[in-house]
């Protein structure tokens, strides 16, 4: 296992700056995740580390040892593409084994380590077989069996999910975690995908125009994002504009159209000043209805439109000129809109106070 260090990396293609001076780092036999919309860099930034782009400033350490300038075959990283990349005219066995030929390995000590990262993915039954043979999660499982077999530093994947369909996508999501812990491999993973990384990551690094915005384990980036971009990418929540009363200690106290509300500060060492402008984020699932208030937090509405959707629904909560977005888990209350006036109530932990 090695760590990955990144220092004040900068790349531009021409005029555009893609990454920012970024700085990062990786755990050893962490599974990292870098998440963000399109064009953000996760991808720049993966194949920075892969050495298929060399940076204009900084540097980029494997452990101890600088690979900044090295060329890819000499950082030892396997690499798994949205495409999966297998050589169609070749069979399973032979695409694993390609990268351990390069290398001029033994015959024999070829086949034992292509046997062994076959059998890691549950693939060994298919080594015979042509790619167009298999189903996409099983070409999804013999790219990452060649990825695997030269025994890498570090495992990068570029939205490897990106092409299965969801069921195959949620089957492939933990079998990729299994192998990456069973390896003991520290992995980079660049995906758009909101639940993969949430589901996946040990930790991940939220990008927006080349910039990282938020690092932190899933539940610190879901619970109390940094800024209204990580509020809005990760997941669904809703935006209350509001005036900053007080804060103290990391917890602040808000105005806003639908009454006061405690919250804590999405940026705990921030200090800001009273009067400041400022967003209130809450998740739909944070709120609870009842007939009467419950804490601090109360909002006092009735319910609007409602979606049901089985284990859950959706609601609008509307409260004066402010619609709320509330999920109710085991749904009770599908089919009261109306007149009838309930209280939408959301613990202070769960409201999320962001500078605007």
């Amino acid at each position: 296992m090695i760590s990955i260090r990144i220092r004040n990396l900068t790349k531009r293609f021409g005029a555009v700056t893609a990454l920012h001076g970024l700085d990062l780092e990786i755990e050893p036999g962490e599974l990292f995740f870098l998440l963000g919309p399109s064009g953000c860099g996760k991808t720049t930034l993966l194949r920075c580390l892969a050495g298929f782009y060399i940076p204009e400033e900084g540097s980029i350490f494997f452990g101890d040892e600088d690979v900044t300038q090295l060329a890819p075959h000499k950082r030892n990283t396997g690499m798994m593409f949205q495409s999966y990349a297998l050589w169609p005219h070749m069979s399973v066995e032979e695409n694993v084994a390609f990268g351990l030929e390069e290398r001029k390995l033994p015959r024999a000590e070829i086949r034992a380590k292509v046997g062994e990262a076959l059998e890691s993915v549950h693939m060994g039954a298919y080594a015979g077989r042509r790619p167009n043979e298999l189903s996409g999660g099983q070409q999804q499982r013999v790219a990452l069996a060649r990825a695997l077999v030269i025994r890498p530093r570090c495992l990068l994947l570029d939205e490897p999910l990106s092409n299965l369909d969801a069921r195959l996508r949620l089957e492939m999501r933990s079998e990729i975690r299994r192998v990456c812990k069973e390896f003991r491999l520290t992995t980079v993973y660049v995906t758009h995908d909101q639940k993969e990384a949430l589901s996946v990551s040990d930790r991940m690094a939220v990008l927006d125009g080349g910039r990282i915005l938020q690092v932190g384990s899933p539940q610190e980036v879901y619970r109390r994002p940094s800024c209204r971009t990580v509020a809005d990418f990760i997941g669904e929540t809703n935006f209350i504009p509001g005036r900053l009363l007080s804060s103290s200690g990391g917890r602040a106290r808000v105005s806003t159209g639908i009454g006061e509300l405690e919250g804590v500060l999405g940026d705990p060492s921030a200090q800001p000043a009273a009067g400041l402008a400022v967003t209130v984020s809450v998740r739909p699932e944070c709120w609870s209805i009842a007939g009467s208030p419950a804490g601090p937090n109360a909002v006092r509405g009735r319910i609007g439109a409602s979606v049901y959707l089985g284990e859950n629904a959706q609601y609008d909560f509307v409260a004066g000129s402010t619609t709320i977005k509330v999920l109710e888990l085991n749904p009770r209350l599908v089919g009261r809109p109306g007149t009838e006036e309930f209280f939408a109530s959301v613990r202070p932990e769960d409201v999320v106070v962001l500078a605007d």
